[in-house]
């Protein structure tokens, strides 16, 4: 009788199965520890684990201490991915044209490369003041600096794709008779596209980061607004439900781009993540 083969689809689910209990064993780690911390008596200021679960259930469904936040969790989440996705897809339309014109232009790069690295160490905090006064106190200065957080890590990707393309892929596209601007299309974009896809999980990444300072700019809702009222009133577990949900949706949101990237890099094994 054949031996039964370890590559089928049995054994592709089993893999599947056992990677997510591994992605479990560190957050179940930190969760004991934050536990016998607690326990401990190391701090009195911080909540333990069954405190901020009882608090996250209120959060999202109501019943438990039935305040202010209680039964919000649905309201806060949608108004901060509007501004994270919206800003993010703005990011990307803007950075990605921009960086495969400046890698591949050398009179664009010099133009352009100065400013643009003169402007990329400046952090969104900084413009926090000044987008205040341009875009007032509401949404849209959340959703500019969101726009700036995630706008750099996708250009410095994108041009570093653009001029990381191999010289040979061009000679050998030549001999195949494409030439000209169909080595665009053929060539620089396809040999791009793993660099561009990194600097959207960065971008991505750095969005849900910086959605907590674009919310500080008198949104009433949305989770950034949610981890600043509950500093303001000393409320520690509110803070950490605030942190807890941004992370699993930035770990939701990567795992879209991820997807989306190994469908249209399927032909490249070694960039599948």
């Amino acid at each position: 009788m054949a031996r039964e083969s370890t590559t089928g689809p049995a054994a592709a689910r089993l893999r599947g199965v056992l990677s997510g209990w591994r992605a479990l064993v560190v957050p179940a780690l930190l969760v004991l520890a934050w536990h016998a911390a607690i326990s401990a008596g190391m701090s009195r200021l911080i909540p333990s684990p069954a405190e901020v679960a009882r608090y996250m259930v209120d959060f999202a469904v109501g019943g438990i201490w039935d305040d202010a936040f209680s039964a919000t969790l649905h309201v806060h989440l949608l108004a901060s991915m509007g501004r994270v996705y919206g800003g993010f897809a703005l990011a990307a339309l803007a950075a990605v044209p921009l960086g495969l014109l400046i890698g591949r232009n050398d009179a664009v790069r010099a133009l352009l490369d100065p400013f643009l690295q003169m402007m990329r160490p400046i952090p969104v905090t900084a413009w926090l003041p000044l987008s205040m006064i341009l875009f007032g106190l509401g949404p849209r200065s959340a959703f500019f600096l969101v726009f700036l957080g995630a706008f750099y890590p996708i250009l410095l990707n994108t041009v570093f794709g653009v001029r990381s393309v191999d010289r040979r892929l061009f000679e050998a596209a030549s001999m195949l008779g494409c030439t000209g601007s169909a080595q665009f299309f053929r060539v620089v974009l396809p040999a791009a596209l793993p660099s561009i896809f990194t600097g959207l999980r960065l971008g991505l990444g750095l969005a849900w980061f910086v959605i907590v300072v674009g919310e500080m700019t008198g949104v009433p809702q949305g989770l950034g607004a949610v981890i600043m009222d509950g500093r303001t009133l000393s409320r520690t577990e509110l803070v950490i439900c605030g942190m807890i949900v941004i992370g699993i949706a930035g770990y939701l949101s990567d795992r879209c781009v991820v997807a989306a990237m190994n469908r249209l890099l399927r032909w490249s094994p070694s960039h599948i993540a």
